[in-house]
């Protein structure tokens, strides 16, 4: 996709932001327009005070001078503007392609709305065609993978489970210092039960299902900018 139509959906999401707000910042090739649209916004004055959900994020946000906060700090945010990796009729979606997922559901569910910017190819009728990203305590990792493949069966996992890697062969680190199982199912029918039984894994820290938390996503298609609603919207 035209890395111009994801810059102009990163500038629709713009057009949500109001001076003073506090913002959660997404991590992600489309959620860093956002970020670089909004260092040029704070350049001219604008006033903001922002939460990042990856190191990466962090990084590219103090480079532009944008304010950054936490939430020890801050105990809530007005809106979160991230990216997706699927997006059902719903707006339910799956993260986590960046490995930030964890503290992406935590900005997310700290604020007040979430917005989702992407390309149309992000665009499903049922969520699971893309891997499910599970984050995983390194403890216990073979038996919290065995849990998770009890699991992709009773859900009817069509794919296999694969610890995620580097380019350079070792295990992908998150942030927080975990681990990451991809999981690839196929067809995800029921994702608010799946999410519950993969709590229910000890080891599961957390999983790529947002489910009823974005409100509005603007996805970049060849012919413009659609504007896509949740239901209460």
């Amino acid at each position: 996709m035209n890395e111009n139509l994801k810059r102009q959906a990163a500038a629709m999401a713009l057009t949500q932001v109001q001076s003073g707000m506090r913002l959660g910042l997404g991590t992600g090739s489309t959620a860093w327009h956002f970020v670089d649209l909004l260092g040029q916004q704070v350049a001219a004055g604008f006033d903001c005070l922002c939460v990042p959900t990856s190191e990466a994020t962090a990084r590219q946000a103090k480079s532009l001078g944008i304010p950054l906060s936490d939430l020890e700090t801050l105990d809530r945010l007005d809106l979160t503007v991230d990216g997706a990796d699927e997006i059902d009729p719903a707006l339910n979606l799956i993260k986590g392609a960046g490995g930030a997922l964890l503290r992406e559901k935590i900005v997310a569910d700290a604020s007040d709305a979430m917005i989702v910017i992407a390309d149309a190819s992000k665009l499903v009728e049922t969520l699971g065609k893309f891997p499910l990203p599970i984050e995983v305590n390194r403890f216990g990792l073979g038996a919290t993978q065995r849990a998770i493949a009890d699991v992709m069966v009773t859900h009817g996992g069509e794919g296999g489970l694969r610890l995620r890697a580097t380019a350079s062969g070792d295990n992908y680190v998150t942030d927080g210092g975990h681990l990451i199982l991809d999981a690839f199912f196929g067809r995800i029918s029921q994702p608010e039960a799946l999410s519950r039984d993969l709590l229910d894994i000890a080891g599961v820290v957390q999983h790529g299902l947002f489910l009823k938390m974005c409100r509005r996503a603007y996805v970049a298609t060849p012919d413009g900018v659609r504007t896509l609603l949740a239901a209460e919207e």
